[in-house]
């Protein structure tokens, strides 16, 4: 008598067959972009790879805490984690949101001191850590990967230096949060072919204040001018940057 197929079956089947067929690791991530640490070549990404493993945080999850021992650093697959600087259990500032590609923890691993911020997901992320000894023993082996490394510690230098120059030479609360916009803009965002950008909102308007030193009602009031202008669009989560040149203009 022939095998019955269920129609729960036949899925489990064509899954198995997608996941057979389906290319994995860092060199088939639809997430690598040019000059982030992932997109290194692929002789040194294999041997990347085998310096870590995988780990998935659910949202709202810590990743480390400001002042632990950097054992590791990690390097981000998917989902957004923030970034966080201050006293515990008091105040807390955004440094930074960090997206696919990016590597956290690095100065703190190449100095062999502590995390100097706090990370914690914003949303589900996927993630490679790398124990220090090993990344280490990775960037003694790779100059490609040496040169990536500085890279990477020159562009957190940059972020750092944006947080500086927003919160000290901005003078209004407009051309603060316009400047906060274009840099999500750069940092998580997508390029449009039309010119503007495209990223996902991930932060409450009061987490936006804080980031632009105003109250979550100037920035609420602001944002809904910015849209009235027409200079961006939120839709679902995701905001979009019609008019980068005028956000551009305030600041």
């Amino acid at each position: 008598m022939a095998d019955l197929v269920t129609p729960a079956g036949v899925q489990q089947k064509r899954q198995r067959q997608l996941n057979r067929q389906a290319p994995v690791g860092c060199a088939a991530c639809a997430n690598r972009r040019p000059g982030w640490f992932c997109s290194l070549g692929s002789a040194v990404l294999a041997d990347l790879e085998l310096a870590t493993s995988t780990i998935s945080l659910p949202a709202q999850a810590a990743l480390f805490t400001q002042g632990e021992d950097a054992r590791c650093l990690y390097l981000i697959c998917s989902g957004y984690l923030k970034l966080t600087a201050g006293r515990p259990n008091d105040r807390q500032m955004i440094v930074r949101v960090a997206g696919p590609g990016s590597m956290l923890g690095l100065y703190a691993v190449l100095s062999h001191g502590v995390h100097e911020v706090s990370a914690e997901s914003l949303t589900p992320a996927q993630l490679r850590p790398v124990e220090r000894e090993r990344f280490m023993a990775f960037l003694r082996s790779h100059k490609e990967a040496q040169m990536r490394a500085v890279q990477c510690i020159c562009q957190e230098y940059r972020f750092a230096l944006q947080d500086a120059c927003r919160i000290a030479l901005t003078e209004t609360v407009a051309a603060r949060l316009a400047r906060l916009l274009l840099e999500l803009a750069h940092q998580i965002g997508e390029h449009l072919p039309e010119g503007g950008f495209r990223f996902p909102l991930l932060l409450t308007h009061e987490e936006i204040a804080s980031m632009a030193c105003t109250t979550r009602e100037t920035v609420t009031r602001t944002l809904s001018q910015f849209r009235k202008d027409g200079w961006i669009a939120i839709d679902e989560g995701i905001l979009t940057v019609h008019a980068p040149e005028q956000l551009q203009a305030l600041v």
